[in-house]
């Protein structure tokens, strides 16, 4: 069974609110440090496992990248390269896996899954998403709102679309770093009530998505069918219909406001061109941060 020090990153809620503006902050510094070439191998000899049963670009690219710049190693294993995918209990794998890597990363759908993996995981095991939540992701959103705007605490955030995995962890943000959330979503699609009920302190659901961006600083939209949604494409495109953030959704919000979407997007569907590829857009950076979030959360589970 597991060993009762290891810290797991199974959602954000793991941490501290002390302990994600550390991470933050560390993100900040590592970027800088790797802008400035600067080599520094705090993982030197470790071996990240990655288990993927969803398939994703920046998810691996960011911990393989991260790895190697920490002197460390990712494997990358796919539901063909292990014996997960033909029914290998979780607990086994877990077990065989720990006893060889000093980390596990798995991107799967049921987030009981990557919590099995964490029970019988004598290493950390980091959540790189989940049907219910997606944590790293938080990590590089908030790492570049505080790069841009400083920090978050007391700030309206607006989240518009589905109640998906992205909504549920920007809720488990706003408790955490104490912001305001509006979440604008069509009926039918609202976040799953045991989020609502962990956060309700710090979020407000509405239909009415002109209302929920006024004087909001920083909009963040995601695609409107998920990963294994896919068959729900063009029902989701009537409900989801006026939920397109468009300039005039922008122009509703502070002039300062930020736009952010975890990618990949469909320009055209629930964002516009010119809003993505537009001046207060910063999904590129948010992308890249995955990089520099991540290193500092290996870092934090690994080293600290």
């Amino acid at each position: 069974m597991t060993t009762s020090n290891v810290r797991h990153f199974l959602t954000l809620t793991d941490l501290s609110s002390a302990e994600f503006r550390q991470i933050i902050k560390r993100a900040i510094e590592l970027k800088a440090m790797q802008r400035n070439g600067e080599i520094f191998e705090p993982l030197k000899n470790k071996v990240l496992a990655m288990i993927f049963e969803k398939s994703s670009t920046r998810t691996r690219v960011s911990f393989e990248s991260g790895m190697a710049q920490f002197g460390g190693h990712a494997i990358f294993l796919s539901p063909r390269d292990t014996q997960l995918g033909r029914g290998e209990p979780i607990e086994d794998s877990a077990r065989v896996l720990s006893s060889m890597a000093d980390c596990l990363m798995v991107r799967t759908f049921e987030h009981e899954k990557a919590e099995k993996l964490a029970e019988f995981s004598s290493v950390p095991v980091i959540n790189g998403l989940t049907d219910d939540v997606h944590p790293c992701q938080l990590l590089a959103d908030m790492q570049t709102y505080f790069e841009q705007r400083g920090d978050i605490k007391g700030k309206t955030v607006t989240w518009i679309g589905d109640g998906n995995n992205m909504c549920h962890s920007y809720m488990h943000a706003a408790k955490l770093l104490e912001f305001k959330l509006n979440i604008a979503c069509p009926k039918g699609f609202e976040p799953q009530q045991s989020f609502i009920n962990e956060t309700s302190d710090f979020i407000e659901i509405t239909s009415d998505v002109s209302a929920a961006c006024n004087n909001s600083d920083l909009l963040v939209t995601d695609v409107w069918a998920s990963m294994g949604q896919e068959e729900e494409q063009k029902s989701r495109e009537q409900a989801f219909d006026s939920f397109q953030v468009t300039n005039e959704l922008m122009a509703l919000a502070n002039s300062d406001a930020l736009f952010m979407h975890c990618l990949p997007a469909h320009r055209g569907e629930e964002v516009s061109a010119n809003v993505i590829d537009g001046k207060q857009s910063v999904v590129w950076e948010e992308a890249e941060n995955r990089l520099h979030a991540q290193k500092a959360l290996l870092e934090f589970l690994l080293v600290n």
